[in-house]
């Protein structure tokens, strides 16, 4: 197992190069001045341009430029955000808890629907449950995000008024934000109504961020039952008389599992990339906005330090996948 953990520590290095590089060169290969940006309608005399291109370092060569964004990075400093001011570490983490919070219940949503869909795929295969279950997930994992966000809000909000449209929680409640999650702050705050609230705001960017994962969940979750359905062990468990449950839950699922833990874990990814557009949508003040609104401005130091802090919580989670399945499956520890 040390060997495991040894090796796939290893690998972040040069995964974390690249992302530097990345992240580095993204805004700027977008057209765009990010001082005339910043200037905006005032305008900038061509003295003042070049003392803030030297200010910021942008009159540097790119090599230069990123050398010292990495040097930044390795000392924890991601910069200053050219919009606000702030530094953008300090942003990142003052949004992230409500992206965190949205990933949190579409990850749920997707894992406590997409899980027992695929189940009883497999266990129906070739009739109308596998059918429509096979059908409804390839539609979900096909169904563009901007697309389906604004069809729910035209149904759910427009036309039922069952659900609102923008936001985390009514600007009716006010209370202090002890933990950055709306649900768990509005219920320590005992204001009737509140919990309610940002319960109903959390509905349709879960269902609508938690499409895509829940569909390819379903899918692993059949391939993967099918196969371990034909084990024999399987149908020695079906001779003994062992119950349906005891057969399907214990024999089976437990390890169709492995497979689908580390699709979970890479989800987490796809929940990241999602919430840009979802956050968008619904107006939801998390990193998916931000950012969105940090590439209008050309915000440089936003932009690539967003993307870095990112990319090193994706790699963390799948790190910790990949390790979780090295803990499950013992074959792991001796084959990598």
């Amino acid at each position: 197992m040390l060997r495991l953990i040894l090796t796939k520590i290893g690998l972040l290095i040069p995964t974390f190069i690249g992302v530097t590089i990345i992240a580095f060169l993204f805004i700027r290969l977008l057209p765009g001045d990010p001082i005339l940006l910043l200037a905006g309608e005032r305008g900038v005399t061509p003295d003042r341009y070049a003392e803030l291109m030297h200010l910021f370092g942008y009159d540097q060569p790119l090599w230069r430029q990123y050398i010292d964004f990495l040097g930044g990075v390795l000392q924890g400093d991601l910069g200053t955000s050219l919009s606000t001011k702030r530094p953008v570490v300090n942003e990142f983490f003052t949004l992230f808890p409500a992206t965190m919070e949205l990933s949190i219940c579409a990850i749920i949503f997707a894992i406590a629907i997409g899980l027992p869909s695929g189940v009883i795929a497999a266990l129906y295969r070739g009739k109308t449950p596998d059918h429509a279950v096979m059908t409804t997930a390839l539609v979900g994992y096909s169904m563009p995000i901007f697309w389906w966000g604004l069809l729910l809000i035209i149904l759910f909000s427009g036309i039922l008024g069952w659900t609102p449209v923008s936001g985390r929680i009514s600007l009716l409640y006010y209370f202090p934000t002890e933990t950055g999650f709306m649900l768990i702050d509005s219920f320590m705050s005992g204001q009737a109504g509140a919990f309610q609230s940002a319960l109903s705001h959390l509905v349709l960017p879960t269902i609508v961020l938690g499409t895509i994962p829940l569909a390819v969940i379903a899918r692993q979750t059949r391939s993967a039952m099918l196969e371990v359905l034909d084990e024999d062990y399987v149908r020695t468990a079906r001779a003994k008389g062992l119950s349906p449950f005891r057969v399907v839950g214990v024999h089976a699922l437990r390890n169709a599992m492995i497979p689908v833990i580390t699709v979970i874990g890479l989800q987490i990814g796809v929940l990241f990339a999602g919430a840009i557009l979802t956050e968008t949508i619904f107006s939801w003040p998390g990193i998916g906005k931000w950012m969105v609104d940090s590439i209008s401005r050309r915000d440089y130091p936003s932009v690539q330090g967003g993307l870095m802090l990112i990319a090193v919580i994706v790699m963390l989670v799948n790190l910790l996948v990949d390790l979780t399945y090295g803990l499950i499956n013992p074959k792991i520890r001796h084959t990598r």
